[in-house]
């Protein structure tokens, strides 16, 4: 039986991924923090591996008693990360120096799998190919615009440079689906017959469901493929009312009052956010990063290597994406 450790399970990607790790019959443990919740870690074949990537003497130790219990793992996949922080700090300790801090000690403690497949972002390349549209690619130099972009791609890099590292780098576009709550505050407005964006240039925007990002995770595995990194998207260009427009039709509203907003008001407004967020000691969802994102208008990317390579196939466009995402948030009675 493979072994597999999966970092961040408690979180909406990771734990689609302890959930077909199990389908696939692995020996799987959920890495997360020792205060993380298991709502959706509730399957009794699920084993847990508290994991402190803050502090690396606790988390060597941690790993240490791992290798004692169970050996080397065969397969690792690191989703443990920040999407929202307070500051840029934050995001680099988060994403880059844990990663680093992971990475370090495994090598440490002779304990590097066969593959350490890491959950990137498209964010690393940031706004380019805004003048003609067209698919960002692997070879395109990244330019990110993000704190969350930059500690993505530090940690890229980092990885990268360690000899004989066995990373596979896997950047998906924008994710939704059941459980993901960021997207759901957009239906939530919508179930009110309310519609925001932002801009008035063109838009095209990615997206990837997230059963899709774990088929291609488990393509990435079964490949053996390593030191190598793969755009994900669901392979289709959607206008920027599409997402919107979809969740309209599943909640059957006979009309939405679109509001579309300048971008400087939007940046005055995610700025006054984050830093009143900042006073409270908290992170805003609308902030300085959000903003970068909203206003970044090309969103293509090329998932031929992933194809060819992985056999990533997508299974779902954003219509059938959609469907199930709202029905789940009907069930759940979050809609």
């Amino acid at each position: 039986m493979k072994r597999i450790l999966i970092t961040g399970a408690s979180g909406f990607i990771g734990s689609f991924i302890v959930e077909e790790a199990l389908k696939r019959g692995y020996d799987t443990r959920a890495g997360m923090r020792a205060s993380s919740s298991k709502r959706y870690l509730q399957d009794s074949r699920v084993q847990f591996a508290v994991l402190d990537f803050a502090h690396p003497e606790k988390l060597k130790e941690q790993l240490t008693a791992l290798k004692q219990e169970v050996g080397k793992f065969d397969y690792i996949v690191h989703c443990a990360g920040a999407t929202k922080c307070r500051n840029k700090e934050e995001f680099d300790r988060t994403n880059f120096h844990q990663t680093q801090h992971f990475a370090d000690a495994l090598i440490a403690l002779d304990m590097v799998p066969d593959q350490f497949i890491y959950i990137s972002t498209l964010s690393v390349f940031g706004p380019i190919r805004e003048a003609d549209y067209s698919p960002i690619r692997e070879n395109d130099t990244p330019a990110p615009n993000t704190a969350y972009g930059l500690s993505k791609l530090k940690s890229e890099q980092y990885l990268q440079q360690l000899p004989d590292f066995p990373y596979v780098i896997l950047r998906p576009t924008g994710v939704y689906g059941p459980r993901e709550a960021d997207y759901f505050l957009m239906a939530k407005s919508i179930s009110n017959h309310i519609d925001f964006s932002v801009g008035y240039r063109r838009q095209d925007l990615t997206f990837v469901y997230v059963r899709d990002v774990v088929q291609a995770i488990f393509a990435a595995i079964d490949s053996g493929v390593k030191q190598r990194a793969y755009f994900l998207s669901d392979g289709n260009v959607y206008s920027s009312r599409a997402f919107s427009d979809l969740i309209q039709k599943e909640l059957n509203k006979s009309f939405v009052i679109r509001l579309k907003s300048p971008l400087v008001i939007l940046k005055v407004v995610s700025l006054l956010a984050e830093f009143a967020a900042g006073l409270a000691g908290k992170s805003s969802t609308l902030n300085s990063d959000k903003y970068k994102i909203m206003k970044q208008r090309n969103w293509q990317c090329d998932i031929a290597p992933a194809r060819e390579e992985l056999g990533y196939i997508p299974e779902y466009d954003l219509e059938k994406g959609v469907k199930e995402t709202i029905d789940w948030y009907k069930k759940e009675g979050w809609l």
